[in-house]
């Protein structure tokens, strides 16, 4: 009998045929199984839920995280138990074996693709509406389309976490597999070349963008139904039902075109442009054209950087923000919090922000701490900073929930320190605790355990606005706008960096200079490629950007986590602050910009190359 569980996993055949037997059978169904327990294909055919329970899969398999984990293994972050997976990769042992490896995509994403392969291959046979012809094409569109985005951001994620140089000199990416596997498949199959790869996810999306809305929306006449479909007899309530704002979330023409420019962005970076086949030219006009459907610079959200304190905005009934394209289901929980919330305020400090992250923010006139001309202060390393560095680090003498956070070697105002650095096994390594992304709203405290709303971006305007200047930058200087898209890299530097309040005084009147450093780094392509990392760095720290954004920059690895120690004089009350080494970073930069094949693969299949350096 033929079944639709070739080439997966026992458990996850099991998790999903439970699923389907619950929702979508009969009692006499349960309880008399067919051959093997396992459900013919051709039932799909005629339960369309069963059908697209495959493309659910897909979803499930997408690999956007919803805490910060990855940044404890770059150079932004500490993590405060030493057992942490991205802790001990980062100082001991990445290595090829898959448990050694957390930031492996191979095993997800694959089986992803496999059943979003094999939904492709029925979707057009499915009766999703068999009794009009209108809604049965709109149908196999709109899932059609969301298969192809989902694929293309499945194999995006391969190419970050496994792409790479094999010894013998050639760029390859993974296994490219459009066909669904089963028992008669050769599993023995090379990798493809990250070129090929590239292409095939620009395929994906084009074929997504053409098939999809670019927004789900609601229309209210016939006027505004496609040509092909009103020719099908279609109306535009049985429209609304399937391209309507019902369907919010799900994969949309936007997003896949946000998707695709985020692949053209790594296949030209440094790491990967040489044999990709992608231009920084062809990166920024991806950008661009996402960019465009808002308007470009109009569009630009004035508290896009803060959107995670917008409390109203983050309820299920509020409307969508205009600062993220595409994000995971709400969810109201307190797991962030309880995770990073200092001891005091009945947390585990676990994600702790680094001296080199802190040191990263400028003055608030712009100018880098490191700068003569900045007035940066080590004995008030906090006072005139960059505003941001408030809304994302809990730093010594920080006020947050009506209590003063004390990470020095001294007591609070109540006279206890279990905040301070390193006192407790909860208590923070680098002398800072994680700001961004916390509610002040939440309690963890156990019994009395206050949850509240949260959003878990996937895609942020403002990411894809870093993308274009960094792009836009690299291909034509920081003042070039060749494609008449209206901006450039420094206009949109600028504007991130107005919007954060530089150039400003406290009570944000511009500066008689303004931003002196901006326009000094407009004058220097090198200076503003610098400006725009790190501007990329300070926008989307603690959103699992970093490590991969490091990697494909090429950049060291090996920079070692510092922190701050603050200590006080008791006769005085004048405190010291002296920066510490926290942890080394055991990286090699050699072969480690790019990851793993895993080794179990590489072992089980001859024609599986290993990237270089890898054992």
């Amino acid at each position: 009998m033929t079944t639709i569980y070739n080439k997966v996993s026992a458990a996850l055949c099991c998790t999903l045929l439970l699923c389907t037997l619950c929702v979508m059978t009969s009692c006499d169904d349960m309880f008399e199984p067919a051959d093997e327990n396992n459900r013919p294909e051709e039932a799909m055919y005629e339960e369309s839920q069963y059908a697209h329970g495959l493309l659910m899969y897909g979803y499930g398999r997408l690999p956007y995280l919803t805490t910060t984990t990855t940044d404890v293994a770059t150079d932004d972050a500490a993590y405060n138990v030493s057992s942490n997976a991205y802790s001990l990769m980062a100082t001991s042992s990445w290595t090829a074996d898959e448990g050694h490896n957390p930031v492996s995509q191979w095993n997800a994403c694959k089986d992803g693709i496999q059943y979003i392969n094999l939904f492709l291959t029925k979707v057009d046979k499915v009766k999703w509406a068999p009794s009009a012809e209108s809604k049965q094409q709109m149908f196999i569109d709109r899932l059609k389309g969301e298969a192809y985005g989902l694929r293309a951001v499945l194999y995006y994620h391969l190419l970050q976490a496994h792409g790479g140089y094999a010894d013998d000199g050639v760029l390859y990416g993974v296994p490219l597999l459009t066909e669904p596997e089963d028992g008669s498949s050769d599993f023995n199959q090379p990798r493809a070349t990250f070129a090929d790869c590239v292409k095939q996810c620009f395929e994906d999306c084009d074929n997504a963008m053409a098939l999809l809305p670019a927004d789900y929306e609601d229309i209210s006449s016939n006027d505004e139904i496609p040509e092909k479909y009103l020719a099908l007899g279609a109306n535009y309530s049985n429209y609304n039902l399937i391209f309507g704002s019902r369907s919010k979330n799900l994969m949309s023409g936007k997003i896949a075109e946000a998707v695709k420019a985020q692949v053209a962005l790594l296949a030209a970076s440094p790491a990967f442009r040489d044999q990709s086949g992608v231009t920084s030219a062809e990166a920024a006009t991806m950008c661009a054209n996402v960019l465009k459907r808002i308007g470009g610079l109009e569009g630009f959200d004035p508290t896009g950087n803060i959107w995670y304190k917008n409390k109203t905005k983050l309820e299920p009934s509020a409307s969508e923000m205009p600062e993220i394209l595409w994000r995971a289901d709400r969810s109201k929980n307190a797991t962030q919090e309880r995770d990073n919330f200092p001891p005091s305020l009945y947390g585990n400090g676990r994600v702790n922000p680094s001296q080199n992250l802190v040191d990263a923010f400028p003055m608030r006139n712009g100018l880098p701490i490191t700068d003569s001309r900045s007035g940066y202060n080590p004995k008030d390393p906090y006072a005139n900073r960059d505003p941001r560095l408030k809304d994302n680090v809990l730093y010594n003498g920080t006020r947050f929930r009506q209590v003063v956070i004390i990470t020095g070697t001294y007591p609070n105002e109540d006279g206890k320190n279990d905040d301070n650095i390193k006192h407790l096994a909860t208590s923070t390594i680098t002398g800072y605790y994680l700001l961004k992304l916390l509610r002040d709203d939440v309690n963890p405290q156990g019994s009395s355990t206050i949850e509240q709303q949260h959003i878990y971006p996937r895609i942020r305007y403002t990411e894809i606005f870093l993308a274009y200047a960094e792009a836009a930058n690299d291909a034509w200087g920081p003042k070039s706008d060749p494609t008449g898209v209206g901006f450039t890299a420094y206009d949109v530097i600028k504007a991130i960096r107005e919007r954060a309040g530089l150039g400003t005084n406290e009570i944000g009147q511009p500066l008689p200079e303004g931003d002196t450093y901006l326009e000094e780094c407009a004058a220097d392509q090198a200076k503003m490629t610098n400006l725009i990392r790190n501007e990329r760095r300070l926008e989307l720290c603690f959103e699992n950007k970093r490590f991969w954004d490091l990697r494909r920059w090429m950049l060291p690895l090996n920079e070692g986590i510092k922190g701050m120690q603050v200590d006080r004089n008791e006769e005085t009350g004048e405190l010291t602050y002296t920066i510490i080494d926290v942890e080394n970073r055991n990286y090699d930069s050699s072969y480690q910009w790019y990851g793993p094949i895993p080794k179990s693969e590489v072992l089980k299949w001859s024609n599986l190359k290993q990237n270089k350096g890898w054992q």
